[in-house]
């Protein structure tokens, strides 16, 4: 199934299927602000950092399959599998967006 993914959370994905820790960087505004397994990464080059680790500690592949809103976010659905403990899961995204760029992004199981 596709879905259409607004400008900056598709640049997200598509950085993210590459491995690309700075094209995902640039996805952001400057100092947006990721929540992932508890922890908290604000600015651009904490979002790299924590990326660039996440692609060199597990192996994995995202795909998104449903698009929705919650208030001012936008949630995204997505399958993902992977060499990472609870293999295979589906997470939600959670993008708010300001202009071009994501502010913040909240991932939850």
């Amino acid at each position: 199934m596709t879905i259409e993914l607004p400008g900056a959370i598709a640049d997200y994905f598509a950085a993210d299927k590459k491995g690309n820790a700075e094209a995902i960087s640039k996805c952001f505004t400057q100092d947006s602000v990721v929540v992932d397994e508890g922890n908290t990464y604000t600015g651009r080059d904490a979002i790299r950092q924590w990326m660039a680790h996440a692609s060199t500690q597990y192996s994995y592949t995202v795909e998104p399959f449903a698009l929705g809103k919650e208030g001012e976010r936008t949630v995204v659905t997505s399958h993902l599998v992977g060499n990472f403990p609870g293999s295979p899961v589906d997470l939600r995204y959670f993008f708010v967006l300001e202009g071009d760029k994501i502010a913040e992004l909240e991932i939850v199981p």
